[in-house]
């Protein structure tokens, strides 16, 4: 995770960065926006923008832009008011950390934009048996393809590979290509002299440059335009790039891999990804299986989540019932590994007593696990379920008052939003500060509060 900082370095930013830097992050920092955009122009790369809301963020992040620079900025600041957070947002930035900082949400951010504190764990013979292939072929120089349905783990096992390779202890950079707009997307890879296009204002290092000598991970490479392949084609054959721009070839010694959501066979056939490229891409090929096809897999994956997020949380990490474990593995999780972890983290926050029951379990929408643990066997149907729901939630309601409405209403949504004020407030439509104002006033009263992206029931975290 590299981390560019923005903004003067003292008091309260500092301990952030040296925060960031426990996590794992590698931080490097400047005081004004022209000189992050400078520091990215030369391949000085970023994954993440963590810029003071004093810094003019819209002017830093159309200086980016108009380099085709695609890099998430995240503001932060001390005593900033809700008008301040909001500003910032608006500017661009795509969340606000108030300082001082707390260390579980400098943390949750990192692994939101990193994503690389992901070890692969697995227990299932079908799943061992593709991590033997892989390591079989981790030490060679070959592309490898990776495929399977969203959610399976293909970046974690791009990163096994990485850490399994010869060039282990050089850069390993991935780049999204069904995030970045296609206009973007050139420059990022490739990089641009300056003169390419209106808003070059210098030479800029694109990622085949700063992955030299190490690894590039083009996730979710069906998403990228034609035209753009025969670029991607020619540097893997050759081995050279052409900066957007440029009239002479550079040299690179990268090692390509690639995942991909999608059947790219099909989509050869449909005229939408080059069959000369997917033959480059393709020397091996591991598919990833879904995680309803490696049962064994579940209920280790599922410690490792209740650890990690009781951890993440401050909790005691909980022991898993039986009852729970049958659910889970009966359950098809369709959305893979990244929907068992979404739920275990929910039932951490959500688990009392003893052990995670299976009533701690839920789905996105609230919903026990059990309620959909056994497919369309026990579907009611789309209109039998809004119906149940409908009713549960009038009859919740009769016999409150308007202020214990309330209540439910802004403790829920503060859950669903993991505890992030901003989010919450935003969709509660009141200002940060009558949210932070009623908080108080419920940790007052001995309610437990949500603390921010943490999920850290306290009383004395709703500011």
């Amino acid at each position: 995770m590299r981390l560019l900082v923005v903004g003067r370095l003292s008091g309260q930013l500092a301990t952030a960065v040296k925060m960031a830097m426990a996590h794992g992050a590698k931080v490097s920092h400047v005081e004004r926006g022209d000189q992050a955009t400078e520091q990215l122009r030369r391949g000085q790369g970023a994954d993440l923008l963590m810029v003071d809301y004093r810094v003019d963020i819209a002017a830093l992040i159309a200086a980016n832009e108009n380099e085709r620079i695609h890099v998430p900025v995240v503001a932060c600041g001390v005593d900033a008011d809700a008008t301040d957070a909001a500003n910032a947002i608006r500017a661009g930035a795509k969340e606000f950390i108030p300082l001082p900082p707390e260390a579980d949400l400098i943390a949750a951010v990192l692994s939101a934009v990193a994503d690389d504190d992901r070890p692969l764990i697995s227990a299932d013979p079908s799943m061992k048996a593709v991590i033997m292939l892989a390591d079989q072929v981790a030490r060679s120089e070959a592309s490898i393809l990776i495929t399977g349905e969203s959610g399976v783990g293909k970046e974690v096992m791009a990163r096994y590979l990485h850490s399994g390779s010869k060039r282990a202890d050089r850069p390993f950079i991935s780049v999204n290509c069904a995030a970045i707009p296609d206009n973007l997307l050139e420059s990022e890879l490739f990089g641009h002299e300056k003169g390419a296009f209106t808003g070059a204002m210098a030479r800029r290092i694109g990622k085949f440059e700063e992955a030299d000598g190490g690894t590039l991970l083009l996730d979710e490479i069906s998403e990228m335009d034609v035209r753009l392949q025969a670029k991607l084609l020619r540097a893997i054959q050759e081995r050279v790039i052409d900066r957007v721009g440029g009239t002479k070839p550079v040299p690179v010694n990268i090692r390509i891999i690639a995942t991909s959501n999608r059947d790219l066979a099909r989509s050869v056939s449909e005229g939408t990804f080059r069959e000369d490229l997917l033959y480059r891409l393709n020397v091996v090929n591991l598919r990833l299986p879904a995680l309803r096809e490696r049962p064994g897999d579940i209920a280790v994956l599922a410690d490792h989540f209740v650890k990690k997020y009781a951890a993440a949380n401050g909790v005691a990490v909980r022991p898993i019932s039986v009852d729970a474990r049958r659910a889970l593995v009966s359950h098809r999780w369709n959305g893979n590994v990244r929907e068992l972890e979404n739920a275990m983290h929910r039932a951490v926050l959500l688990a009392v007593g003893p052990e995670i029951d299976v009533e701690a379990i839920r789905l996105p929408d609230g919903q026990p696990l059990s309620a959909g643990s056994h497919g369309a066997a026990h579907d009611v149907g789309v209109a039998g379920r809004a119906a149940h729901v409908a009713d549960v939630v009038t009859r919740a309601h009769v016999g409150q008052t308007v202020a214990q409405m309330e209540k439910t209403l802004i403790l829920d949504t503060l859950s669903h939003c993991l505890g992030n004020r901003t989010h919450a407030a935003t969709i509660l439509g009141i200002s940060i500060r009558t949210l932070r104002n009623k908080l108080n006033e419920y940790a007052d009263e001995g309610t437990q509060i949500i603390a921010p992206q943490s999920g850290v029931a306290a009383g004395y975290a709703a500011a």
